[in-house]
């Protein structure tokens, strides 16, 4: 009965999507030579031979599949893969990360019209979607045209769990579209068998094997001349209301090495300007990435506003501050920078990864700093102490190391599936 009622309310919302893809466009979270795929309308054929629809919500889902993308390509010769995204960010990296015979679209708005003449046109032969991604429309359209899906990297927090669990019949009838629901974590996994999900499998994260973000050695080059040698970290993904508590604690740093240098990225990078002004605010000069600076020695913070760039400032810093962790957004993947080299610090609230988290420092991979004074603290500590620090550094790659292997679990898991919808044979 309610998924009546939520296709009901998406059809009579109808009149206002093009409103608010307008205004999306204004705000630059539409790409407006592509809004027609937001509407279901295909922007390419679909290719002859078997073809995998994978779906995920933003830049961190699409990463993390890079390595699952490439094993099911491996597999079959003739297969094509079809990435579905909703961020214009995720959609340009894409252009420029996803290898021959896979391809960006961007998924439809979840209106059951949309669903249906993106289904027709694309007819996959294999679903899988990522984490945490849940479209009613959508599940229904799949389900009943009876493709084999996946929930890859499901996660589920405790207020989505409460949230679904009011409506358990709901909750049971979209989990069902799913023969096969692959938890990120032992948490998740209680949850999704507590909403009637059938089949759960192996528990484990595929963002901790995805491949270690880019390096490009020139501007890595660039960087440590313009370093100097200079003491420097990492403030990596930051949000608001973690700059701050960043600059103070980088303002206590610099009064026992005094020259220190944060380097500051925050996650969204269209608020470059706004962590400039905050270092001016507390007294510290700081220059943008984005406007082609590179620091120089009365600098005291470098803005690092610009995308695709993370691989480049970890291997610049020997340590490395995982944001959306000192404020209670469920903080950011810790493993990037344990693949690239770098002490890992992070705040209490790492509740999206809370078990890479956990291992981390069960490991003495990483620390867990309280806020911004602990922070500091820390920073003076690595900082005085390289031995220290290289230990953990030498902890966290190991951890790094023991995660690579999951996109083969995936696939084994995945193979019963891979199977109904002909992968083999086609191969």
């Amino acid at each position: 009965m309610l998924g009546g009622v939520y296709r009901g309310l998406t059809a009579l919302a109808a009149p206002a999507i093009p409103l608010v893809l307008a205004r999306r466009t204004r705000a630059g979270k539409e790409d407006p030579t592509r809004r027609d795929e937001r509407l279901g309308i295909a922007a390419a054929p679909r290719p002859e031979g078997p073809l995998v629809w994978i779906h995920g919500a933003s830049v961190g889902e699409s990463l993390s599949v890079q390595p699952l993308i490439r094993a099911l390509l491996a597999g079959n010769a003739s297969a094509q893969v079809l990435l579905t995204t909703g961020t214009v960010t995720s959609a340009r990296l894409m252009a420029e990360r996803l290898p021959d015979r896979a391809f960006h679209q961007f998924v439809p708005l979840d209106r059951a019209v949309f669903a249906r003449r993106f289904l027709d046109h694309w007819r996959p032969d294999l679903v899988i979607w990522m984490e945490s991604e849940i479209w009613p429309n959508l599940l229904q359209e799949v389900r009943h045209r009876g493709v084999p899906a996946a929930l890859v990297n499901a996660r589920m927090s405790e207020r989505s769990f409460r949230n679904w669990s009011r409506f358990p019949g709901f909750a049971r009838q979209l989990i069902a579209t799913f023969s096969l629901v692959l938890p990120s974590d032992t948490k998740a996994a209680e949850r999704f068998r507590a909403l009637g999900a059938g089949a759960v499998g192996p528990v484990g994260n595929l963002k901790f094997s995805v491949d270690p973000p880019p390096v490009d050695a020139e501007a890595l080059a660039a960087l440590r001349t313009a370093l100097d040698g200079r003491p420097v970290w990492l403030a990596a993904s930051t949000h608001d209301g973690e700059e701050a508590a960043c600059l103070a604690a980088h303002a206590r740093l610099c009064e026992r090495f005094p020259g220190a240098l944060a380097l500051i990225a925050p996650r969204h990078p269209s608020r470059g300007a706004d962590v400039a002004d905050l270092a001016a605010a507390a007294g510290v000069r700081a220059c943008r990435r984005s406007a082609g600076h590179l620091p120089t020695a009365e600098d005291g913070a470098y803005v690092a506003d610009t995308l695709g760039e993370m691989g480049t400032l970890l291997a610049a810093c020997p340590i490395a501050f995982v944001g959306g962790s000192l404020v209670p957004h469920g903080g950011h993947n810790p493993i990037e920078p344990a693949q690239l080299g770098a002490a890992i610090l992070f705040g209490p609230h790492m509740e999206s990864f809370a078990d890479i988290a956990r291992e981390l420092t069960e490991a003495g991979a990483a620390q867990v700093v309280a806020d911004g004074e602990d922070l500091a603290a820390r920073l003076a500590g690595w900082q005085s102490d390289t031995h220290d620090r290289q230990v953990t550094v030498d902890a966290a790659a190991a951890v790094a190391e023991r995660h690579r292997g999951r996109v083969d679990a995936v696939m084994r898991a995945l193979s019963p599936l891979l199977d109904r919808a002909g992968w083999g044979a086609a191969a």
